[in-house]
């Protein structure tokens, strides 16, 4: 597992969250949207993940109830299918059963062109990891589905120390 707890407001996680490309407002402390959320954070810091999970009542889009991966920057901390998976994973063993629609994300691919290659579709490292392209947003943004049948098996993230400590999981705690 290379993911690490982080939280909302995460000031080793801001520069990154400050450079995704849906960034409301740089800067900003938090850079979560409301609500129920696990945040994630690689040892070496170069990777966030954000899963939302907004109430039902609130969403406007066809996959209302779903869990949200609303962030996901990786600058080099490997393979994005795999930390994908791993993310998931996590977030599992936080949130614990998923609900039945699963995982969704949204990709825009205006903002994504110049870090895929021109063969590929946008959000292509969510389709190596599982997901599964059902459509478009009424904004255009590509929607991507993770089923529960389809996610791996809940994995405790690492716990993160002070810089210079080592870290642990949950399973060694």
């Amino acid at each position: 597992m290379r993911w690490c707890n982080s939280w909302r407001a995460d000031p080793a996680a801001l520069p990154l969250a400050d450079r995704h490309y849906n960034r409301q407002k740089i800067g900003s402390p938090q850079f979560v949207p409301p609500g129920r959320c696990v945040c994630l954070l690689t040892e070496c810091e170069r990777a966030l993940w954000v899963t939302s999970w907004p109430f039902a009542e609130y969403v406007q889009h066809d996959w209302a109830g779903a869990w949200m991966n609303s962030l996901f920057r990786n600058e080099g901390a490997g393979l994005s299918s795999e930390l994908i998976l791993e993310a998931v994973a996590a977030t599992r063993s936080i949130f614990g059963e998923p609900p039945p629609l699963g995982m969704v994300t949204f990709v825009d691919a205006d903002h994504t062109q110049r870090r895929r290659s021109k063969r590929s579709i946008p959000g292509e490292c969510y389709r190596r990891a599982g997901f599964t392209h059902v459509g478009h947003t009424r904004k255009g943004l590509w929607a991507w589905q993770l089923l529960p049948a389809e996610m791996p098996p809940a994995k405790p993230p690492r716990h993160r120390s002070p810089r210079g400590l080592p870290l642990f999981t949950l399973e060694s705690a």
